[in-house]
């Protein structure tokens, strides 16, 4: 049986047919795209059935995500978020908290609504240049023996109040020399954070609370227009509890999206493995495929430090107060981790962040260019908000792929001019215009929760620069809805490894689609962000988005 789709307009994001009005689709593949009339000769072959639901709508390929963590999403989506911007759940909306005795006056609230004095206080979206400084101290004025966490706004760090240090048995003598700990503030961050992870995952990743996390994830993702995603961090708490939990529940009929594993590396060598055995670890993967879930040869590894904890690393001039970025991995044993992956012929996913961060990844690119020369090598920059002109030119010519953050440009680019690295470089956040000047393949993606998942919102910032004060930030940098269009298909596909069958709308490929009720390429750029999304096709079958959930 085929079904053909009827709408008002199909984008395609094929240059050979841009638009069209109807899509035929047999089992989860496109059969042939173009109008009634055109595909007649289907038709008349085949049984068929005409599906005129969107008729009056605007339908364009599936979005996709290249770079979203369903387990940190599973891990953070049940805390209590307290945060500076605006957040719409598919559950609720979560508004703003901009002060730092309006901070600590909500945790304080929130602790108070607990009955059980025994139960854990889990909080998510601190940030120091709205929330003030925080310490163990504070925390412990709000409620003495309370296990309470406040993990900050970029995921990268925490703080533990002395309860939650007692429940862990995390001892000044155990923890106290660790490198990016501060102990007497409880105080946790990037390498520093995973120590404290390894405590908590008894309770962040309990099945039931991990399920539900999971369960709201789902939602999220479907939410926001989603038909792929690509997580890229697996294993970042613990790789067998995460996909054990991920199979179970994601890889369901209910489950509108596919999702793309990158493995964390780093994490992977804990426990005294090699890069070798990890290598080997990886390669194996794929032979746990399911139909939702894919490894390949992709894998992910880190640089500088923390974007919204101001712990990029940046060449001079720096930042305004002197402070220093942290080296996720050093510089040396990531050239050693990239090494062992680009020889094997390895996808490389490199997280950076700062200025510098992206010129030690370039340096090594090109050193592993020299050693072992690749074509067509899938090496990806993520997240990319520091940059320099300069710096985009030689990612086009080492062949590298950019994979942004944008939403950094909307909540950060104001207060980080005023208290960061000045309004010449916070205005030119996410180097955009650039790198499709460059012909580089360039990608949008949420890091949710980093950045809300809704890719019509990254690509709204993207289109018109405008941050959370309505300033216009790096006009010259603002790309056109087209190519915001294609950043959050086609393009996303790409940096996935999946262009030859997701990301447009053309025979052959997957019948992905995501269903507008305006079209994107048409409406004010301004109201790109509130384009209802009534529903997603995935693989050819209809997953109807509640329109009150679609207007947040």
């Amino acid at each position: 049986m085929i079904t053909v789709f009827t709408a008002r307009s199909i984008i395609t994001m094929n240059p050979s047919l841009p638009r069209a009005t109807a899509v035929a689709v047999r089992d989860d593949r496109i059969v042939e795209v173009g109008s009634l009339a055109s595909m007649a000769p289907w038709l008349t072959a085949h049984e068929h059935r005409i599906d005129d639901r969107f008729a009056n709508q605007i339908i364009t390929p599936g979005f996709i995500d290249p770079h979203l963590h369903p387990t940190m999403a599973a891990v953070l989506l049940p805390m209590e978020f307290v945060t500076a911007m605006e957040w719409k759940l598919p559950w609720g909306t979560v508004r703003p908290t901009t002060t730092p005795d309006g901070f600590l006056a909500r945790v304080r609230e929130l602790d108070q609504q607990r009955a059980d004095a025994e139960e854990p206080l889990f909080v998510w979206g601190y940030h120091q240049l709205w929330h003030g400084t925080l310490s163990r101290e504070l925390l412990d004025q709000i409620n003495p023996t309370r296990p309470i966490v406040v993990w900050h706004r970029s995921f990268h760090e925490l703080y533990l109040s002395s309860g939650m240090l007692a429940r862990l048995n995390i001892t000044e003598e155990d923890a106290g020399n660790r490198k990016q700990i501060d102990y007497p503030n409880g105080h946790f961050f990037e390498n520093g954070l995973g120590y404290a992870i390894s405590r908590l995952n008894p309770y962040i990743l309990a099945p039931e609370r991990y399920a539900h996390g999971l369960e709201r994830l789902r939602q999220v993702a479907h939410f926001g227009g989603h038909t792929t995603i690509g997580d890229l961090a697996t294993g970042i708490f613990n790789f067998d509890s995460e996909w054990e939990a991920t199979e179970r529940i994601l890889d369901t009929d209910e489950t509108p999206f596919r999702v793309e594993l990158v493995p964390h590396a780093a994490r992977l060598l804990e426990g005294g493995r090699s890069h070798a055995d990890v290598l080997a670890f990886i390669q194996d993967l794929p032979a746990r495929n399911t139909h939702r879930l894919r490894f390949s040869d992709h894998v992910k590894l880190f640089a500088d430090g923390a974007f919204f904890s101001q712990l990029a690393q940046l060449g001079p001039p720096g930042y305004i107060d002197g402070h220093q970025g942290e080296w996720i991995m050093a510089p040396h044993q990531l050239e050693e981790a990239m090494r062992t992956y680009w020889h094997a012929g390895m996808k490389i996913h490199l997280h950076v962040t700062g200025d510098l961060g992206l010129e030690l990844g370039l340096e090594l690119l090109e050193k592993m260019q020299w050693e072992r020369p690749r074509f067509n090598h899938g090496f990806t920059f993520e997240h990319f908000g520091f940059s320099t002109p300069e710096q985009v030119a030689r990612v086009k010519a080492l062949g590298a792929q950019v994979s942004a953050n944008v939403y950094y440009l909307y909540e950060l680019s104001h207060i980080y001019a005023q208290q960061g690295i000045g309004y010449e470089r916070s205005s030119q956040m996410a180097r955009l215009n650039s790198c499709f000047a460059h012909g580089i393949n360039t990608t949008l993606h949420s890091d949710f929760t980093m950045a809300p998942a809704e890719p019509l919102n990254s690509a709204w910032v993207a289109v018109n620069r405008v941050n959370c004060e309505g300033e216009v930030m790096c006009a010259e940098e603002r790309i056109t809805p087209a190519q915001a269009l294609a950043a959050i298909t086609l393009n996303a596909a790409g940096v996935l490894g999946r262009a030859d069958d997701l990301g447009s709308i053309r025979a052959g490929k997957k019948a992905d689609f995501t269903v507008l009720v305006e079209d994107p390429l048409a409406i004010d750029p301004m109201a790109l962000k509130d384009i209802p999304i009534i529903a997603t096709v995935f693989e050819g079958k209809v997953f109807p988005i509640e329109p009150n959930r679609s207007n947040g």
